[in-house]
């Protein structure tokens, strides 16, 4: 059976050769220890993270004692002494070699290798690599890898130090010098391998065969040559994931389902709406009637702001195949969620609707008697539309005719978990909601698979949130301003959020900051707001007791919680019986109360862009403005106070997805890693690679249609299944 790599694609057999064989057993678990490789495939496919010039790597004079370097210098000074002799006399010897850059010097200590001093003699210039320490006041070297200058290979010395040098993602056991030895052992041992990418469009395209764009990016002559490899490896990625994403679409095309049309139903909700569906809503209803009287299974994606009502959207089409007797699932990644849009579909559909389709709540956090007679009802088919969260994929769940299903917030939910809901049907249409506004190429790369609706325009009466950030440790008095007006809100009649990134000292919950994508180079430790103190619902409370807002009626709401406090919590505050609620990220998405019009958020600097715009679309959701203040102590300077003031110049959701894709990498921005069907990409980058994903999707459609089963493009088709659901992998193989 073909290996598979992390990202679940099929590897080559020349890829799956064990490292074992190739590097011996010592290198070998070395290697798996630091980096979970077992492969040559995934030792050739650790590619260097950036490339430097010799000649401008680290200065001496700026090395930090503890940083791991790599330099380039010459050796000055060799001396080699005799510690002490064991007890057969053999000498135990320390050679300390001097290496300067011009202006500064730094010391190598080898223990009992005294050859070294014949290898790095007098006038050598070489590239060194190891973690920088002291001795005797002095920074040094001790063991450092190394690559010597070859004055015979015909190379000067000004080339030799513009080449560029591969640096890897390494760890304090595996140097980088010492990754690229393996490295080259492992594409001498590669030999050449299958090439999914057909001939003719690697030479449409100008693309590099695959074992020589591999050798190319771990062995560049020039800056060029590295682009090349990169430019050849990303477009390979782009292309296998785009016909993955295609022949996965082709299959849905193939799937019969019968066709829903509306009726009486939604005539009758449409009618008892209190407000006119903005152009928006109303096109996206339109393209969703025809999938579902398509006679094939809809597979779309519904993108909107912030209140922008993907909810009544939803609810339409759940009508739709309510009209014949289909029901339909809404999958809800938290419990507040779930109770949330089961309220306002109840409450949207009016007493005589919700009576006749009986909207069921189904949780795993709900007592055995309500839950039992719940799945009895849905069992039964009485229940026509269903909301829950992973309850909804228990085995003992069943439907009578699973019609619809819709996803909400796809990203927090893997792709098993997706198609254990589907498989509860045959061949349910599927329709995805998200509130994180998604940039055209992650569109396309992680949800190629599925026709996109968006939703920008919000419905009439909404009014505009105000967003400033509070700079806590610069303007303390500022700070203390904030509790001051939301006292003066709720004195108006008005309610508050105040959210925090964690429920008690060290227990985070729900924040989305990570560190960029591997292969930035970047390092989350190097952000302030990462060492920050983190503020938390329970101190806070505390807090707010002693403030202006202590006057007014106070509650925390937190996923820690037992359900029926959670529930009987948000129940009170939509009944205004709560004038401030001390949350974390349970209110990130789905809370409705109109009644909101101020939220401050805490330690601000923790949560990602797209969150905290996620977060203030809780206020102003009613007639009265809304006001967000995000509170930070970070730096002015720092990439966290970057990302508080984006939030607070735009209300655009679009273009902060477009700042958090710039910012934090493509695999943060959905969480694509938890997904688990398109993360791994090693060089793809959407966020500058757009050029690239469009001409591999018009490739690999090409591709598709001239050769739907990829008889012809075997290496392809070895890739391409690797990825594939059984069920379509079968689909390909036969149809």
């Amino acid at each position: 059976m073909a290996k598979k790599d992390a990202s679940g694609t099929a590897l080559p057999d020349g890829f799956e050769r064990p490292l074992e064989r190739v590097l011996g057993k010592a290198a070998s678990g070395k290697l798996e220890r630091a980096f979970g490789m077992t492969t040559l495939g995934d030792l050739v496919w650790h590619l260097p993270r950036r490339y430097a010039k010799r000649g401008e790597l680290t200065e001496l004079a700026s090395l930090v004692p503890g940083e791991h370097v790599t330099v380039v210098a010459k050796v000055r000074t060799v001396e080699t002494r005799v510690l002490q002799r064991d007890a057969k006399g053999r000498p135990r010897t320390l050679t300390t070699i001097t290496i300067t850059d011009g202006t500064s010097s730094l010391d190598l200590a080898f223990f009992n290798q005294a050859f070294r001093g014949e290898q790095l003699h007098q006038g050598v210039t070489a590239l060194f690599s190891g973690t920088v320490g002291i001795y005797k006041d002095r920074r040094q070297l001790a063991h450092p890898d190394f690559e010597l200058f070859d004055e015979e290979a015909g190379v000067d010395a000004e080339q030799w130090a513009n080449q560029p040098v591969p640096i890897y993602p390494a760890t304090s056991t595996l140097a980088t010098t010492k990754l690229q030895q393996l490295v080259a052992q492992g594409l001498d041992a590669l030999g050449e391998v299958d090439d999914p990418v057909p001939a003719e469009t690697r030479r449409e395209h100008k693309l590099l065969p695959l074992t020589e764009a591999l050798r190319m990016a771990h062995a560049p002559a020039s800056e060029q040559e590295a682009y090349r490899a990169r430019h050849t490896l990303a477009w390979q990625e782009a292309f296998l994931l785009q016909t993955y994403l295609l022949a996965t679409r082709d299959w849905f095309d193939t799937l019969p389902t019968a066709p829903r049309h509306p009726g009486p139903l939604l005539q009758r909700f449409d009618d008892g709406l209190p407000w006119q569906l903005t152009d928006d809503q109303q096109t996206a209803g339109e393209a969703i009637a025809a999938d579902l009287a398509s006679g094939t299974a809809m597979h779309r994606l519904v993108q909107g702001e912030v209140g922008s009502g993907k909810t009544v959207v939803a609810t339409r089409a759940m009508l739709t195949v309510a009209e014949s007797g289909g029901q339909a699932a809404l999958l809800a990644p938290t419990e507040v969620l779930a109770m949330q849009h089961l309220r306002s579909i109840t409450r949207s559909l009016g007493p005589d609707l919700a009576a006749e389709l009986q909207p069921t709540l189904l949780t795993g956090q709900m007592p055995a008697g309500e839950r039992k007679k719940a799945m009895l009802r849905i069992a039964a088919g009485q229940s026509r539309i269903v909301v829950g969260t992973h309850a909804l994929l228990s085995e003992k769940t069943t439907f009578a005719e699973l019609a619809l299903v819709i996803i909400d917030e796809q990203h927090r939910f893997g792709v098993a978990q997706r198609e254990a809901l589907r498989s509860k049907g045959l061949h349910p249409h599927t329709l995805v909601l998200t509130a994180t506004p998604i940039p055209r190429t992650i569109a396309m790369t992680a949800f190629g698979d599925l026709d996109v609706s968006t939703i920008r325009s919000l419905p009439a009466g909404r009014s505009p949130i105000k967003t400033f950030v509070v700079d806590r440790a610069a303007h303390p008095g500022v700070f203390h301003r904030v509790w001051q007006r939301m006292h003066e809100e709720i004195e108006a009649g008005r309610q508050a959020f105040v959210v925090c990134p964690a429920i008690s000292p060290g227990k985070l919950e729900g924040i989305d900051v990570h560190p960029p994508a591997e292969g930035e180079g970047a390092d989350a430790s190097a952000d302030p707001a990462q060492a920050a103190p983190v503020d938390d619902v329970s101190t806070t409370l505390k807090q707010l007791r002693r403030s202006p807002v202590g006057a007014h009626r106070i509650a925390p709401l937190h996923g820690g919680m037992p359900t029926d406090d959670k529930d009987r919590t948000m129940r009170a505050f939509r009944d205004r019986e709560i004038d401030v609620l001390v949350a974390t990220t349970v209110i990130e998405v789905g809370v409705d109360v109109p009644n909101a019009t101020m939220m401050a958020v805490l330690s601000a600097d923790r949560f990602g862009v797209s969150q905290l715009h996620q977060l203030r679309g809780r206020v102003g959701r009613g007639e009265h403005a809304g006001l967000c203040m995000l509170v930070t102590s970070v730096d002015e300077l720092s990439d966290a106070r970057e990302r508080l003031d984006a939030v607070a110049g735009t209300l655009d959701g679009f273009a902060l997805a477009e700042v958090d894709l710039e910012q934090r990498g493509e695999g943060d921005v959905l969480g694509l890693v938890q997904s688990g069907s398109r993360s791994g990409l090693k060089v793809l980058r959407v966020a500058r690679d757009g050029a690239i994903i469009d001409a591999a999707r018009a490739a690999a459609r090409q591709v598709l249609d001239d050769d739907p089963r990829l008889e012809r493009h075997r290496a392809l088709r070895h890739a391409v299944h690797g990825r594939l659901d059984p069920d379509a992998r079968a689909a390909l193989v036969t149809a």
